[in-house]
């Protein structure tokens, strides 16, 4: 697995996710834009692991673990970054807990199944 690849692609992905859900909130209020943001985040996270599955960077066992992680991930980020607002560098830097939590989420060990070379 790359973990490498798979942090910086959900600190990116997912911090755009949270932007773009928020602008897509903002129509909505003030509520929206936190509402559409957390959700923009959440839904990125949930992509974040497909690309993580569709790049082999995870097997499929540790689909739902790694999205998982990085919701949970995404979720501090927001908590960090409404803390730090005064400061440009808070909510940048607070997107790295979303590509921490993928990492962390997707050390799980793949099963036996994933493990299984089923060539001849």
């Amino acid at each position: 697995m790359n973990r490498a690849a798979l942090f910086l692609v959900a600190s990116a992905l997912g911090g755009l996710g949270g932007a773009f859900g928020s602008m897509v909130g903002h129509s909505f209020g003030k509520g929206g834009l936190w509402a559409g943001g957390i959700l923009g985040g959440l839904v990125a996270s949930m992509l974040i692991a497909r690309i993580a599955l569709w790049r082999r960077w995870i097997v499929p066992t540790q689909y739902w673990p790694t999205a998982l992680g990085t919701a949970i991930g995404f979720l501090l980020a927001c908590v960090f970054a409404v803390n730090t607002l005064s400061s440009p560098v808070g909510p940048i830097l607070s997107t790295f807990l979303i590509g921490l939590g993928a990492v962390l989420g997707s050390i799980r060990a793949p099963s036996a199944a994933d493990r299984h070379d089923h060539t001849p």
